[in-house]
């Protein structure tokens, strides 16, 4: 009888450990948790930091990016790892049960001009910068509009990179300015007068949920405010931009025509359009 209780009891603590150890394993395995988002632990180019090794650099943006119920946050911190060189990430803090938990850090570019993060449909997120030419120098100026669409890969805590694909079909019910950075492509006044831009891919324009437009020209780059209505009316105001002179550039005819919009829709084939108020139309993709 007592070999019998001998044999249970040693079960008992055989099975307690094993469940004990486990429970040990799973909690080191466990991504650490903070109370305070700057206080998580994120991890970039594969060393977990906290923010007291990269600066915060703001642009914050909160949204629920699980479904949960939870109110998650989306920022950017900077690294000066040596030399003149300042590199900037978009990061996550998962807002969980137990915590923040911070995501690995996707890398933007170094010394770029970071512009906004907005809110995308669903749990997307977008990104909108500056950064320069391939091979151009760190003392020219960021020029070169970019925009990334990101979602959270909320296992990995990794950002993975949707691309929008508007070959064939689109439904413009559920297009909008915010989705997109927006290339022009031609544009046509009243008397049928057709203009393309000779630098297909160096005008293009992007939009905020703050009401602020950004844009880049063959030249200089655009910023300002629109106001907008459900009846799709569009108003481009307070427009400003940088000083550059450029021989032969069409920025003036792009502003004029942004300043000359009305109204705006969309199109099946993805597309942006503005109306203009003297007629004819400004064509985006």
């Amino acid at each position: 009888m007592k070999t019998i209780l001998y044999i249970l009891i040693t079960l008992a603590i055989l099975v307690g450990g094993f469940y004990a150890f486990n429970n040990y394993i799973y909690e080191q395995k466990q991504a650490p948790a903070s109370a305070d988002f700057k206080e998580a632990e994120y991890i970039v180019e594969g060393q977990r930091i906290t923010l007291g090794e990269a600066d915060y650099f703001g642009n914050e943006v909160r949204t629920d990016l699980n479904a949960d119920g939870r109110e998650d946050v989306i920022f950017v911190l900077t690294q000066q790892p040596g030399g003149s060189g300042t590199f900037y990430y978009v990061v996550a803090a998962l807002n969980t049960e137990r915590g923040y938990v911070g995501s690995e850090g996707l890398f933007l570019g170094d010394r770029i001009a970071l512009q906004t993060i907005e809110k995308g449909t669903g749990s997307m997120v977008i990104v909108n910068y500056a950064d320069r030419k391939a091979g151009e120098s760190f003392a020219i100026q960021p020029s070169v509009g970019k925009t990334l669409w990101l979602k959270l890969n909320t296992e990995s805590m990794a950002f993975e990179q949707i691309e929008p694909n508007f070959e064939g079909e689109a439904d413009p019910a559920r297009m909008n300015l915010l989705m997109n950075k927006w290339l022009w492509i031609s544009a046509r006044s009243g008397d049928g007068q057709e203009i393309k831009p000779r630098k297909t891919d160096a005008f293009a324009i992007t939009f905020s949920s703050e009401k602020r437009f950004s844009a880049t020209t063959d030249c200089n780059q655009v910023a300002g405010s629109y106001a907008t209505t459900t009846g799709n009316t569009i108003i481009f105001s307070e427009m400003i931009s940088t000083k550059m002179f450029c021989e032969g550039s069409q920025e003036t005819e792009f502003v004029t025509l942004l300043g000359n919009t009305s109204a705006y829709h969309f199109t099946s084939k993805g597309e942006l359009v503005f109306d203009l108020k003297t007629g004819g139309s400004m064509t985006f993709r």
